[in-house]
């Protein structure tokens, strides 16, 4: 069974504008990992990748409840202008150090972990903003998920190219440029809402964890996904690049990560198409699809496998993220969204930098064919406690009345 919606005009002022802002800022974010992979990966082997990675999301997993809040206090948008503005900072410093030379391990991990402030700052305001500009929320999360899938399978081969002819200190360059870009379209925005007044930390971080908690769907999800970060989504990335370069060279390794950004432009597209009336219950199902990517990449086969699994983990990964991002912007009151979506953020995002970290070292033991496997595994079985659980499986989607 499906939801039929009646579809309005969504390219409004405010909605293009925001578009714009996210398209170059995710083109930006695409081309980053590559990067922070090959450029950090030559001067300090897979355990610097996994470093420099984990400083990042330690520090926007750490502060992301915060971002919530001072998103209620400041309103979302001067949150997002300033975090913006903050990422330009730190990746312009990082860019003059490659071009200085051989950047300080110690350089990039600071400038990564302030560059998760920045990000932390920034994301609660997304699930916020999408409903005071779009009618439409699926449709618009849709949108912004083909955006992202464009920019993810445009982002690493540009990237890609920039490193091998100019180094990644350009690339970082270009990123410090895309959030200029964010800014000043944020700025531009005419959404004005009201802060919060009167409020106090503590209490306002209280009321969000008893909205966050009430809602018997969403922590279990984020559960299962705290499991995901050590075992799954944490390790897929510096050991998935180990073992793609070592056996078939860096190349793959980019024209794999662009595989997985045509099999998002995929996902994005249905799930522009396709309203479920159990968006969970669909996502998660869609979700077993993914593991095909670490699977493969485990089972050290050859590239034209490793794109066809990353083809299927991006077109997963796009479908699921619409229909969740739906689900909360949908399901939560707006007076308290900012503060519910810090706490359904962090909870995804924090277990993910000890995967980062653990991985390398696990995997110099073990083998990262072992790690990959058992994530692969782990994957699957979180899948079924998803099915399994009532509220997740059942959860009915919500559309405005018209």
């Amino acid at each position: 069974m499906t939801v039929v919606v009646a579809r309005r005009a969504l390219w409004s002022r405010d909605f293009s504008l925001y578009f714009v802002a996210r398209s170059v800022a995710l083109m930006g974010d695409a081309m980053l990992p590559i990067a922070v992979t090959l450029g950090v990966l030559r001067l300090y082997g897979p355990v610097g990748v996994g470093v420099v990675l984990a400083a990042w999301m330690a520090a926007f997993g750490g502060l992301v409840l915060f971002g919530g809040v001072f998103a209620d206090w400041f309103t979302a948008r001067k949150m997002m202008i300033g975090a913006d503005l903050l990422r330009v900072v730190t990746h312009l410093v990082i860019a003059f150090a490659f071009f200085a030379g051989r950047p300080a391990l110690w350089l990039l991990i600071v400038m990564s972990a302030l560059s998760g402030v920045g990000a932390a700052l920034f994301q609660p305001g997304v699930n916020s903003m999408i409903p005071q500009i779009a009618d439409d929320p699926q449709r618009a999360n849709a949108i912004l998920r083909v955006a992202d899938a464009v920019a993810r399978l445009v982002g690493p081969g540009l990237a890609g190219v920039i490193v091998l002819l100019g180094g990644a200190g350009v690339v970082y360059a270009v990123n410090a440029g895309t959030f200029a870009i964010s800014a000043v379209c944020l700025l531009a925005l005419r959404v004005r809402l009201a802060p919060v007044t009167g409020s106090k930390l503590i209490k306002d971080l209280r009321a969000g964890w008893r909205e966050f908690r009430s809602r018997t769907w969403m922590w279990s999800v984020i559960l299962v996904w705290s499991v995901y970060g050590i075992t799954l989504f944490g390790p897929s990335w510096p050991l998935g690049a180990e073992l793609v370069t070592k056996s078939l060279g860096e190349s793959a390794f980019v024209i794999g990560v662009t595989g997985e950004g045509v099999g998002s432009i995929l996902g994005g597209l249905i799930a522009m198409r396709y309203r479920p009336s159990r968006p969970l219950f669909s996502g998660a199902v869609a979700m077993i699809a993914f593991m095909a990517m670490p699977l493969v990449i485990a089972l050290r086969l050859p590239l034209p496998y490793i794109v066809s699994a990353m083809i299927l983990a991006g077109a997963a990964w796009a479908f699921w993220s619409v229909m969740w991002a739906t689900s909360v912007q949908t399901q939560v009151p707006g007076e308290v969204l900012n503060r519910v979506t810090a706490y359904e953020v962090a909870g995804s995002v924090l277990s993910i930098p000890i995967g980062q970290s653990l991985a390398p070292a696990v995997g110099a033991r073990v083998g990262a064919d072992t790690v990959l496997l058992f994530g692969c595994a782990t994957g699957l079985l979180g899948i079924v406690v998803l099915l399994a659980t009532p509220a997740v499986r059942n959860l009915r989607a919500v559309t405005k009345a018209e």
